[in-house]
């Protein structure tokens, strides 16, 4: 089965300097993956290879066996959606104006937007709970709501592939799990494949059928999420021994925090 998205031997060097050296992985159909490591490690450059935000990487990348330098931008959006990190700044459009920009793959510019638009529009703010809000300006709702309405735009846009960086850095705990709830629906109701770049690792293997993990630019650790909380593993990518607890609902342990904030 040829992959969905392929890297293979990915390099990039910014200023002279090494971001990322010979990674490489295959993201299947239906994949859920989590690229985790330290800051800087290098997750959001790897996303900004793969969606062309970088162009002068080395190394090959393909989006089902094509490579992805040769497609035009719309076509490749028609296969990646990437939502970056929230940077605090909101769209001056009502809620539904905006996820019907997301259309722009589809929608000819010379057109109003055709019946399928609307009704891929009010299909992704439904599945978002975000139909009672569709006259809402985005830039006067909260930061979770917010959050939703970006990935309401990736839903609309009904791209095979959804890439995230840190979706839910600055959401308080209930719109965390919110978001995440919505992944997981999108992923196994709709069949997207999700790779997603997170800090949060016990957020990651509840959510992950795989884990990726980089540090200084390398790919030093790829399995399924049971494989790496392992006192080793997360040792050798972050450089701490962490404290581990057994999740009461599912077979995983959590990382929790030592009394005092001390790491070994």
């Amino acid at each position: 089965m040829i992959p969905i998205v392929s890297i293979k031997n990915l390099s990039l060097r910014l200023s002279g300097q090494e971001i990322l050296r010979d990674i490489s992985f295959d993201l299947q159909a239906g994949d859920y993956v989590c690229l985790v490591g330290p800051n800087g490690s290098g997750k959001t450059s790897v996303l900004r290879c793969v969606t062309r935000v970088y162009s002068r990487w080395l190394g090959e990348i393909t989006v089902l066996g094509k490579p992805v330098r040769s497609f035009s931008q719309r076509e490749l959006a028609r296969h990646l959606a990437y939502l970056p990190q929230a940077d605090g700044i909101a769209p001056p459009y009502t809620v539904e104006d905006f996820v019907l920009m997301a259309r722009y793959p589809f929608v000819n510019p010379f057109r109003p937007p055709s019946a399928e638009d609307r009704e891929a529009v009010e299909m992704a703010l439904r599945m978002t709970e975000l139909w009672s809000l569709r006259h809402r300006v985005v830039r006067t709702l909260s930061g979770g709501e917010r959050q939703k309405v970006y990935l309401a735009g990736a839903i609309a846009q009904q791209a095979k592939v959804l890439l995230l960086d840190e979706p839910t850095t600055f959401l308080d705990v209930p719109h965390q799990e919110d978001v995440r709830s919505l992944l997981h629906r999108i992923n196994r109701q709709s069949g997207v494949t999700i790779l997603a770049a997170t800090h949060d690792l016990n957020a990651a293997v509840l959510s992950a059928n795989r884990i990726l993990a980089l540090r200084e630019g390398r790919l030093l650790f790829s399995g399924s999420p049971e494989e790496f909380m392992t006192t080793e593993v997360v040792r050798q990518v972050f450089g701490f021994a962490p404290q581990f607890v057994r999740h009461p609902q599912v077979p995983l342990p959590m990382i929790v925090p030592s009394p005092g904030g001390g790491a070994t």
